[in-house]
């Protein structure tokens, strides 16, 4: 059964120099976790991650930039995004059978990275793109973002909402007052980066953007960002949202869960009952999550899910997710 890992990164060395040339690496702790093993996986898009994709049983991983992405970056991302994207898709054209992408956008710049992300769809053939939550002190449901949204949506491409690190104020009040790797890990990996996915995706929905856009489509990886175990009283929020519909109809209408090499049966069992089998997508977070044994190709073989549910969950809810943009 062909296996698609939707959620799995690549870096560069020109991004890797770019944050620091802006001290990234002072203000964001997940930027020092980009070296060793980690980054000599992150920056090959050839052999040596064809080996471990082998191994670990994926026929397909669809690329994207590792957080904190473009995010950060003013101007000068609009020239480095189109530089990353063209050196992407000429990876991916070394090994069509092998990658796909989602685009890589200088989302300061709203309105160029609209245009980016219309030549990544059209011309290069990507599949969506990945967005790191907040753009500076805006958070994506900003009005200055929505002619990135709208990009998206208008060539029906998916937004992968990947984590990031929660500003500076939110760390100090929740995340700090231990060692500085205790604080680090607790406001990253450990709890802070999920919560920080899970709260922009709700501020998209409470801001009414699926109304606006009913077509849009994202993608939570981590079995939701914490979203659906809190389905029931997330649904609280009917009485006051002033939406159109229940929250509930948005987590299973505009909502794919992946589950980021978070292999648990009992997380598949909660995005199963909450968005149902058709909007499960595979993903293993490479490298990240990265584990030798053929970890990814066992946990498909033995989720429980039936036959269909199964191929939905391992490559066919993605590739019609995918199978209407628009392109050149």
């Amino acid at each position: 059964m062909k296996l698609i890992g939707i959620e799995e990164h690549f870096l560069t060395a020109e991004i890797r120099d770019a944050w620091h040339a802006i001290g990234l690496d002072a203000s964001d702790p997940s930027v020092a976790f980009h070296s060793g093993t980690l980054e000599r996986r992150l920056l090959d898009l050839a052999e040596q991650r064809l080996a471990l994709m082998d191994e670990s049983g994926v026929d397909v991983q669809v690329l994207s930039l590792t957080t904190p992405a473009l995010h950060d970056l003013g101007p000068q991302a609009v020239d480095l995004a189109r530089r990353v994207n063209d050196a992407v898709a000429e990876a991916v054209a070394r090994h069509p059978d092998r990658f796909q992408a989602l685009a890589t956008l200088p989302v300061a710049m709203p309105d160029e990275a609209a245009l980016e992300l219309q030549r990544c769809i059209t011309a290069l053939g990507f599949k969506g793109t990945m967005l790191c939550g907040r753009v500076g002190t805006r958070n994506l449901d900003h009005p200055d973002l929505l002619p990135v949204l709208r990009s998206a949506a208008c060539l029906n491409a998916p937004i992968l909402l990947h984590p990031r690190v929660p500003e500076m104020a939110v760390r100090t009040a929740y995340y700090s007052g231990f060692s500085p790797q205790v604080d680090a890990a607790f406001a990253t990996y450990g709890l802070g980066w999920h919560y920080d996915a899970g709260v922009q995706f709700l501020r998209l929905v409470l801001a009414g953007t699926f109304d606006r856009m009913p077509g849009l489509q994202v993608i939570l990886g981590h079995w939701g960002e914490l979203v659906l175990f809190y389905a029931e009283r997330l649904a609280a929020l009917d009485r006051v949202a002033g939406l159109a519909h229940p929250i509930a109809t948005y987590l299973r209408r505009n909502l794919y869960v992946t589950a980021s090499g978070m292999f648990l049966p009992h997380y598949l069992e909660r995005a199963l009952a909450t968005v149902g089998a058709d909007r499960l997508l595979f993903s293993t977070d490479f490298p990240y999550q990265y584990r030798t044994g053929r970890d990814a190709r066992r946990f498909l073989e033995n989720c429980g899910l039936g036959e269909a549910a199964k191929a939905g969950f391992a490559h066919g809810n993605w590739m019609r997710l995918i199978s209407d943009q628009i392109r050149a």
